[in-house]
């Protein structure tokens, strides 16, 4: 199925056009696959193969996507995200998702004794300043 028959906008299937020839994808290196999604969608998830395996042949690349109802809209965005991973692997630079999954890493990530110290004596200083805030007893 070319692209042109997806259920989304034309500016949509033109710009996944566009994507492919500039990264030299042909359609025939996709391999695909369809099996059960998991998750909400009830009665649809559990009786439709609604979840999309796209495979690159070339590049070895495989990505599973599983964010819609609609089958046929799993494999637009199916190739949307493989043709981004390409483009980020293929200019040896980090995506914008690649990026952002790395933010999310370094903020789950363990604090250091030394930064834990540090915030600890930073609110012991805190409360510090705010214990001498106290009124003043009037004094007859």
């Amino acid at each position: 199925m070319s692209p042109a028959g997806f259920p989304v906008s034309l500016k949509k299937q033109l710009a996944l056009q566009e994507a492919m020839r500039r990264l030299g994808v042909e359609e025939a290196d996709f391999e695909e696959r369809f099996i059960r999604s998991s998750g909400p969608g009830g009665q649809n998830v559990n009786k439709v193969s609604t979840c999309v395996v796209l495979r690159h042949g070339p590049s070895g690349f495989e990505v599973r996507c599983q964010q819609e109802r609609s089958q046929a809209l799993n494999r637009f965005l199916a190739r949307r995200i493989l043709l981004r991973r390409l483009e980020a692997e293929r200019l040896g630079r980090l995506s914008a998702e690649a990026q952002r999954i790395a933010k999310i890493r370094r903020q789950k990530r363990k604090r250091s004794k030394r930064a834990k110290e540090k915030l600890l004596r930073d609110k012991w200083l805190r409360t510090r300043k705010k214990s001498l805030r106290s009124r003043v007893a009037d004094v007859e």
